[in-house]
């Protein structure tokens, strides 16, 4: 493990994700401008469904006094966040299934300041993702934030929605043509990785190829969240096709 390059795994998933969403970093930007505005610069962070630690990463390098739990189940990514932020104290991740009743008890902490993520929260239906909104605003403390940064698709707009769609992927072809990988290109190389292969294959036994779960319109999240005991919930920040959703507790 210690000749295992983290760094550079964690350049190759940012490339690749940011195949898909080219406009990934201003996201990120805004997630801790509005931690910053409203739980100040020394959070105690909650990175929700963390994969290699991508909000962990861009926390800490923004506030150096924060302190972080990455909490997931894919055992690769995990692998690679473990390796990245081995010897850090601030930092510490859980292995645990979003979708287990008890998931929150092995969390270090009973409150956080904040429980942040992105692009990862889609893998759930609507049903469980409800289930985890009120698990989650029992997590916040009061004053505290929750932000989700999603692919939210608003059904009542088919014409703008097939038109963005559709450009999205004419630059994603252009792309590919030129040799950037998709998300199954990475997973192939990291299954044929001294280190990554065995969790690799733990993680497909776990997930398949991808999770089938919803995506539904921002304003349903907000209602969801508003429902689950947060104050205020509301987009802070859009693209055509995500959405970076703040609650308020």
């Amino acid at each position: 493990m210690a000749d295992t390059d983290w760094a550079d795994w964690q350049r190759s998933w940012d490339r690749q994700q940011e195949w898909y969403m080219p406009d990934r970093e201003e996201r990120f930007r805004v997630m801790l401008d509005m931690v910053e505005a409203l739980v100040g610069p020394k959070p105690r962070v909650l990175d929700l469904a963390c994969g290699t630690g991508s909000i962990t990463d861009r926390l800490l390098r923004r506030f150096p006094e924060a302190v972080s739990t990455g909490v997931d189940l894919d055992p690769a990514l995990l692998a690679i966040a473990r390796g990245t932020f081995e010897g850090d104290g601030r930092v510490s991740f859980v292995t645990a299934d979003l979708k287990d009743p008890a998931w929150t008890a092995a969390l270090p902490y009973d409150t956080y300041d904040a429980v942040l993520t992105a692009t990862a929260l889609h893998w759930l239906h609507s049903g469980p993702l409800t289930t985890l909104y009120g698990q989650v605003a029992g997590l916040v403390r009061e004053g505290g934030v929750f932000m989700n940064a999603d692919h939210m698709i608003d059904t009542a707009t088919p014409r703008i929605n097939a038109a963005e769609r559709a450009q999205r992927h004419a630059r994603m072809d252009r792309e590919k043509a030129e040799g950037v990988l998709d998300w199954a290109d990475w997973w192939a190389l990291a299954a044929k990785d001294p280190v990554l292969a065995e969790p690799t294959a733990r993680r497909y036994e776990i997930y398949g190829e991808h999770a089938d779960g919803d995506m539904p319109a921002p304003g349903w999240h907000a209602d969801t969240l508003r429902a689950a005991g947060f104050g205020e919930a509301r987009p802070v920040w859009c693209s055509p096709s995500d959405t970076l959703l703040l609650a308020v507790k």
